[in-house]
């Protein structure tokens, strides 16, 4: 399929609402009422472009449009951009279309001082969501109630547009952020990362452990953070709150972890730093955790101002069958 990228235009109503009424039409009670509840469809490039954005089209080579995409800053926020109308049609998915109009439309959110991305997807677009979660997005805040005749419910999702920047993670965002935590694990172990588990790690099996991470997260147990480059999630780490009723003051950082193709940009720094701020701003005044010894993980704690404890030889396996030592390391924020 030959596909021509450009501005949208007033004129291309037709061709947008049916893009959109038949992909509503793939789920139940899903109903495009144009006049009644959406009339800017009918000269949508004039409304993005009264409020500063701006709308594109993808055209096949019959000239029929067969995805679309929209984006437009908030009043309320001086930093975000909104992404809007993304519609790909049936025959255009998994092409790569999607990719190629949320690309643009993120680009030149960017290029006008966006620092942070989000956008509202129906409760019913499953697909819509993994697509968005493989792109960085992660679950933010409320789910939005519209008063539509498809009695609408929405999530928001978010994401930071640029730069390193990590964040803590919600119950809601962690588990949104699911997927892409077990691909980078899945990376991390084929690349000889010691962290519990041995190359070939099923992308089944990370996903459970995060499932698992998620749960802990909801139900106060730990506290994950994740960090972003450029808009992709590039790493992530953990604190596991002890809960002993002696320990109250003390917490685990665990699974520090960054993907292969994002190393040596200060992401495991940023990582750890922000790790430790948040430890502090909950009480938790002793941490501590393990790594393997000699590795890049004992020189980026040492160099961070960690303290080892010790180091026990033998402790952990690696893929090739070499037994591998662990040093504990402690650290008061």
């Amino acid at each position: 399929m030959s596909i021509t990228l450009r501005p949208g235009r007033d004129e291309d109503a037709e061709g947008f609402i049916r893009l959109i009424g038949d992909a509503w039409a793939e789920y139940p009670n899903c109903v495009l009422d144009v006049d009644a509840e959406v009339p800017e469809l009918r000269a949508l490039a004039t409304h993005f472009e009264k409020v500063g954005g701006a709308l594109w089209a993808a055209e096949d080579e019959a000239g029929d449009l067969v995805g679309m995409v929209a984006t437009r800053p908030l009043r309320d926020d001086d930093e975000a951009w909104e992404i809007g109308r993304m519609y790909v049609a049936k025959a255009g998915r998994g092409t790569g279309l999607a990719h190629q109009l949320l690309d643009g439309a993120e680009r030149h959110a960017v290029a006008h001082g966006a620092q942070r991305m989000i956008l509202w997807t129906d409760t019913r677009f499953e697909a819509a969501h993994r697509f968005y979660e493989k792109r960085g997005y992660v679950r933010a805040g409320s789910i939005r109630i519209l008063d539509d005749i498809s009695k609408s419910l929405e999530f928001r999702y978010a994401k930071p547009a640029t730069g390193v920047v990590v964040e803590v993670l919600d119950a809601a965002a962690a588990a949104s952020a699911e997927r892409r935590l077990a691909g980078i694990m899945v990376a991390c172990v084929a690349a000889g990362a010691s962290v519990n588990y041995l190359p070939p790690l099923s992308p089944e099996l990370a996903r459970g452990f995060w499932r698992g991470v998620s749960a802990d997260v909801a139900t106060g147990g730990k506290v994950l953070l994740a960090a972003w480059c450029d808009g992709q999630i590039a790493g992530t780490v953990h604190l596991a709150l002890a809960q002993q009723p002696n320990a109250p003051h003390r917490a685990e950082v665990s699974k520090l972890l960054v993907d292969p193709a994002f190393r040596r940009r200060g992401i495991g720094r940023a990582l750890m730093q922000r790790a430790e701020q948040t430890a502090r701003s909950i009480g938790r005044k002793l941490l501590v955790l393990d790594t393997e010894a000699d590795s890049d993980g004992e020189r980026l704690y040492r160099a961070l101002g960690w303290q080892p404890a010790g180091t026990i030889p033998g402790y952990s396996r690696a893929g090739d069958g070499r037994l591998l030592g662990t040093v504990i390391f402690w650290k008061t924020p």
